[in-house]
């Protein structure tokens, strides 16, 4: 029988315990996969969403929470004319509760601006003039709100007619209730204000370039801060702590797979204390006996690995389309993230089985003859 003979049998002998084990290290990977491609895919879709507007800067005063707090709109005013600004065009976005959805997007722009631009109708029209009471929706929203054209969508205690359905070419986009920059302002109290400044450079610029745009920006509105589009929502302390809990619920329950993996191995050495001495009895070395246990909670861990991605992408499959999720994000599941959660669940299998190999190595030969 080969090395790799008695390893597998050790582990299908007891298929019940086997089993068992493999759910609660399955369980731990599934949450790393789950809970880790969403806070990823957050901030892929709001970069997306940057992208598909044309954005290149965002101004923002975003520091604890998932959307910036308000600045004046007449600091857009300050660097609209510096040299490679091609065009600019101030934002107030908000998640809040609408009808029966209990968080969407509404983003409010500056009637004219560039951010327009990427919205294509699929049905209905733009608003006429930035003070007509009318709203467009992304096809993601309108399906949530299970909204069309004609009709009416109460925000606060404001109702707007629902004038169009557009596709903005991103999750975010798509998933969003867009109206002119004046209306959102009255409902939310912030005449004047605005939470954003997305800007658009001149074609051509390098990083280096725009990176020097961003430092004036910041010399220029000092209640604010200018960053290329994407990182200013990684940056935000609201998504690092999003991204911690994240992890931290992850690892913990990872933490109740390595106990039982732990004791699923402690149990196999106290079982198999015969076998293994009669192999100490027919010149089986003790690092071979060690090899043997650690290859068993190897493989325990790399088995719950591939469960535990598989039951992540299953999961994150389910949990992107409930009405409160969908239209906020698209979850990253890149194969560099599965890889990384097979290579958890391998070393929690290996150090899982350091104390029980290490009690295997500790039995004599002489113990076999006990019966």
């Amino acid at each position: 029988m080969t090395f790799l003979a008695v390893v597998a049998r050790g582990l299908i002998r007891r298929p019940v315990r086997t089993g068992l084990t493999l759910v609660g290290i399955s369980i731990g990977i599934a949450a790393v996969v789950a809970l880790v491609g969403m806070s990823r895919g957050f901030v892929a879709s709001w970069a997306a969403g940057m992208k598909s507007r044309g954005t290149d800067i965002v101004v923002h005063n975003m520091r604890t929470s998932l959307t910036p707090k308000p600045f004046p709109a007449a600091a857009r005013d300050r660097i609209v004319n510096l040299p490679g600004v091609n065009a600019t065009c101030g934002i107030l976005v908000e998640l809040i509760s609408i009808e029966s959805s209990e968080i969407m997007i509404v983003s409010a722009r500056e009637w004219g601006g560039f951010s327009w631009e990427n919205l294509k109708l699929l049905s209905g029209r733009l608003p006429s003039d930035a003070s007509e009471r009318a709203v467009i929706l992304g096809r993601t929203a309108a399906e949530v709100l299970t909204k069309k054209v004609g009709d009416t969508l109460q925000i606060e205690t404001e109702e707007f007619a629902v004038v169009g359905i557009v596709d903005g070419g991103a999750v975010v986009e798509d998933g969003s209730v867009i109206l002119a920059l004046p209306l959102l302002q009255k409902i939310m109290g912030n005449e004047g204000m605005i939470n954003a400044i997305d800007v658009r450079v001149t074609r051509g610029m390098s990083e280096t370039e725009i990176q020097r745009l961003c430092a004036e920006i910041n010399r220029l509105i000092p209640e604010a801060r200018a960053q290329v589009a994407g990182e200013h929502v990684r940056a935000s302390q609201g998504y690092r702590m999003i991204n911690a809990m994240s992890w931290g619920t992850s690892l913990l329950a990872v933490l109740v797979g390595v106990l039982g993996v732990m004791n699923t191995m402690l149990m196999t050495v106290f079982e198999r204390k015969q076998e293994i001495c009669i192999l100490l009895a027919i010149g089986w070395k003790r690092s071979r006996i060690v090899r043997m246990i650690l290859w068993e909670s190897a493989m325990l861990g790399l088995l719950g690995g591939i469960v535990g991605v598989a039951l992540g992408v299953a999961g994150v499959s389910v949990m992107k389309n409930t009405p409160a999720i969908r239209g906020l994000l698209e979850p990253e599941l890149s194969v560099g993230l599965m890889l990384t959660s097979v290579g958890i669940a391998v070393v929690v299998g290996v150090v899982s089985g350091l104390y029980p190999a290490w009690r295997s190595s500790r039995l004599t030969p002489s113990l076999a003859l006990q019966g």
